[in-house]
């Protein structure tokens, strides 16, 4: 009898020590977990699926919330989001990465008293888990009296819940557009001006929505920004593998650049500097340019040089508009190799672009060569000859930004900044090259029809033989004889060309670009930047420059 009294007590003991267990585990996976922790107490929680069910805090429940967005059975696992969303689904939000700091870096000491920041997310149709993941990195890993606030800005995402349910996360804020308006304005509709912003820490830490931020991040940037304020400074960003969430470290030899493509790209550093940085791997990196989408700044910073330019849509060329005001405008670029933060690197973008992501790329890049680049812009339009058919908009109040923050040329950028750019000279075509013969547009020439100046031209069937259809483009002139063709003053589109005496007018100047190779020549109006075209065949226009319109190709004959 007592032998079973005592077998008794000992299964009641340890089935009790096992509910412990189990609850002591529970409890503490949630609590190491910290990010998760809501803003309000359980009780005061309508929505119940939104807490974990196994600690007596108000925890987010972030199966409940992927699981809302989570594939259909069947369903392609890249569509959506142009990485393996599967395989981001089932990897918890605080999962454990490696650090791949130097050693050297955990010697570092930083400041104690660091100046706090607002995170600002922006998105648009993110995958659930690595937005969430994205947001539980940086209040895991991040001292919590430096983060004042993580803002996420939904720009117009199809379900505005992805958005919404975070917000019961302590220190996630949202804004959401009431329609698509891209990174750029996106972002700096959070911090508008230092009277007029949802933002309230003293720096600005802008991160895209699919990265995870790595042990010691944070405090290496802010500290570099509290030496001199006029420094933007990103982290070393390692790999997360679209296909498998591998997180892959990036070589700390590295920094941002271009070719005259404009076109962002990795590259080693200069044998110089690398050579300087033998001794000790924790010094900056000086960098020609940023990636874009993850840099901290000083806020009133950021407003003083001119935050972004608005006028750009979407996404891309914004970070080439940054990096060549901050250098010009005496501020610098610098990569901090003790702070890392992994990102989701894909092959083609998810969403799509209102016009085209080309048409898009080359409108922004545009912009920023015109605003910042001066006579070198020619290289670029040697690199990319459409790009002179793409209208690019107002740029009157950057050129005044650029005026009155007393920016320096290009031409000091490129030989004190990058003057490994100067190597590599794209073959810049004469505009002033001569070409004598007829201008043809399919069967077609160009024709006066025997009319004197001040008269429209058209089109006529070749004979080639001079006359009404001889043309000589000299000197960025169409001349007939002593006449030159212009559009009226001013130009505008749907207006038909004429004959004028020729002067000195810049009315008269064109530019001819290649349309590639064995293929005509786009005819660019320079001032105007409207193109020649051919759709009605009684009269030559000036129209919006497309690059596929086989109305604008035009082949000079000799």
């Amino acid at each position: 009898m007592k032998r079973k009294y005592k077998l008794l007590v000992y299964s009641l003991l340890w089935v009790i020590g096992i509910g412990l267990f189990i609850c002591v585990v529970g409890n503490k996976k949630d609590v190491g977990n910290k990010a998760l922790r809501l803003k309000l107490k359980k009780d005061e929680i309508a929505s119940i699926d939104l807490l974990a069910s196994n600690s007596s805090l108000a925890y987010f429940n972030e199966k409940a919330y992927i699981s809302k967005g989570k594939l259909k059975p069947g369903e392609d696992v890249y569509h959506n989001n142009k990485f393996n969303q599967e395989a981001s689904d089932t990897l918890e939000s605080n999962r454990a990465i490696p650090d791949y700091r130097h050693k050297k870096c955990l010697d570092l000491e930083f400041p104690k008293d660091l100046p706090s920041t607002s995170v600002i997310i922006t998105f648009h149709n993110e995958a659930r888990s690595t937005l969430l993941r994205t947001i539980v990195s940086v209040l895991n890993r991040s001292p919590s009296h430096l983060i004042k606030e993580i803002i996420l800005v939904d720009d117009f995402s199809n379900d505005a819940s992805d958005g919404r349910e975070l917000v019961q996360i302590e220190k996630v804020i949202l804004v959401r557009n009431s329609k698509r308006e891209g990174l750029v304005r996106s972002r700096v509709k959070v911090p508008k001006s230092p009277q007029n912003a949802f933002s309230v820490g003293e720096f600005l830490t802008f991160l895209d929505s699919h990265c995870e931020c790595n042990e010691g991040w944070l405090e290496p940037l802010l500290a570099r920004v509290v030496e001199d304020r006029t420094r933007i400074v990103c982290p070393v960003i390692d790999v997360i593998a679209m296909d498998s969430f591998q997180y892959i470290a990036a070589s700390t030899e590295l920094r941002g650049g271009f070719d005259w493509n404009l076109v962002f790209k990795w590259e080693l550093l200069p044998a110089e500097e690398k050579a300087n940085r033998k001794n000790d791997p924790t010094i900056p990196i000086r960098t020609p340019m940023i990636a874009g989408g993850l840099f901290v700044i000083d806020r009133h910073y950021f407003h003083k040089l001119g935050s972004y330019d608005l006028q750009m849509d979407i996404w891309g060329g914004e970070n080439l508009e940054i990096s060549f005001r901050t250098w010009q405008c005496g501020g610098r670029l610098e990569i901090v190799p003790c702070s890392r933060v992994g990102h989701v690197f894909r092959k083609q973008h998810p969403y799509s672009f209102p016009g085209g992501s080309g048409t898009i790329f080359a409108r922004n890049t545009r912009r920023a060569a015109e605003v910042w680049m001066d006579d070198y812009k020619k290289f670029y339009f040697a690199a990319v000859p459409m790009a002179r058919t793409v209208s690019f908009g107002n740029i009157t109040d950057r050129l005044a930004l650029r005026d009155s923050l007393n920016c320096k040329p290009f031409k000091w950028y490129v030989e004190n900044v990058y003057p490994e750019l100067l190597k590599h000279l794209p073959t810049v075509r004469d505009p002033s090259g001569t070409n004598s013969g007829a201008i043809k547009y399919k069967s077609l020439c160009f024709d006066t029809y025997g009319r004197g100046a001040g008269s429209h031209i058209g089109l006529y069937a070749c004979h080639m033989t001079g006359g009404n259809q001889a043309w000589t483009y000299l000197n960025g002139r169409l001349r007939h004889g002593s006449w030159c063709l212009a559009p009226p003053t001013p130009a505008y589109v749907g207006a038909q060309v004429i004959t004028l005496p020729c002067s000195s007018s810049s009315d008269q100047l064109w530019d001819k670009l290649e349309r590639g190779q064995l293929r005509g020549v786009t005819v660019v109006h320079r001032l105007s930047n409207l193109c020649l075209d051919a759709r009605n065949a009684q009269e030559i226009t000036v129209q919006e420059c497309h690059p596929k319109l086989d109305t604008q190709e035009f082949v000079f004959t000799r």
